[in-house]
């Protein structure tokens, strides 16, 4: 079985032209030609996030900020990163907000379902993640999603990463997003076995600050989710770093302070001009 697309052949597989590919790339080679002909094309919006979570001694913490970007505007000061997957499992997401929601969104309906079909039974972390890898891995890093996934069930605390090409690890203390290397040095330097809650929400809350002030991306405020056997305490705007203030709002001037050049009075009947009235028509 052979196809072509445009100069590229491909053999013993599917072409690019399917209608199975995750993907219609039909365009792509009139884009190339309209860029070789001095027409700028829109470019990719730079995202930033810093996300991170930490098991310890009783469950897991997961960290987010709460800024989101359209390219150089940040277009929401307070928005929520950590997506609810089950009752026993949340995901933090970096990336695009749109493929990090419809993403969970997808794992969590499915979970759902699972549960009605095996009598409540409660979701294992592992399955999520594999359905959020497999996911991923699909469409080859095109779905632009990078998930901090933490969970508690029969097993105990759990905690992975999820690139968006598909690839995933299991860590005690992980960062994702752009930020995720100045929230990496603050786990290097302060992480320990068998923390505390107290510890560990210190720790999220102190990691996800270095990048709210280190990386232009991220900003706001911290969110932190707490996992354990007992449930889930989700806390939005755990800590507020970076309030803006306000200017006040009365401006109080000396007289004379601005000097009027010019003044000129005139009187009602020079200004008005009557004219005939039209029927106005009212729509519905």
């Amino acid at each position: 079985m052979s196809s072509s697309y445009g100069d590229i052949n491909v053999s013993g597989g599917i072409g690019l032209d399917s209608e199975s590919a995750p993907f219609n790339l039909e365009l792509a080679r009139r884009n190339s030609m309209i860029e070789r002909q001095g027409m700028k094309l829109p470019r990719y919006l730079k995202t930033g996030t810093t996300i991170c979570g930490v098991v310890y001694a009783n469950g897991v913490v997961l960290g987010a900020d709460t800024r989101s970007t359209n390219g150089d505007t940040v277009a929401d000061k307070n928005c929520e990163k950590i997506h609810y997957i089950a009752p026993n499992i949340y995901c933090c997401g970096a990336g695009t907000a749109a493929d990090t929601e419809a993403t969970t969104n997808m794992v969590a309906s499915a979970l759902n379902m699972h549960r009605y079909g095996t009598n409540g039974r409660t979701s294992r972390v592992i399955t999520a993640l594999t359905m959020l890898k497999s996911h991923l891995f699909k469409y080859q890093g095109n779905v632009s999603a990078a998930l901090v996934l933490g969970g508690f069930d029969i097993n105990g605390p759990h905690l992975f990463t999820v690139y968006p090409h598909g690839s995933s690890d299991s860590l005690p203390y992980a960062t994702m997003g752009s930020g995720s290397l100045a929230a990496m040095s603050i786990f290097e330097a302060g992480y320990k076995e068998n923390m505390t809650k107290e510890e560990a929400m210190k720790l999220v809350a102190d990691a996800i600050k270095s990048g709210v002030f280190n990386d232009l991306g991220s900003g706001s405020n911290v969110d932190l989710c707490i996992i354990t056997k007992e449930g889930k305490e989700y806390l939005r705007n755990y800590e507020c770093p970076n309030p803006r203030p306000y200017a006040s709002q009365s401006f109080s001037f000396a007289k004379g302070t601005t000097p009027v050049l010019r003044s000129t009075m005139l009187t009602l009947k020079d200004v008005v001009v009557e004219e005939g009235a039209d029927a106005m028509e009212v729509g519905a």
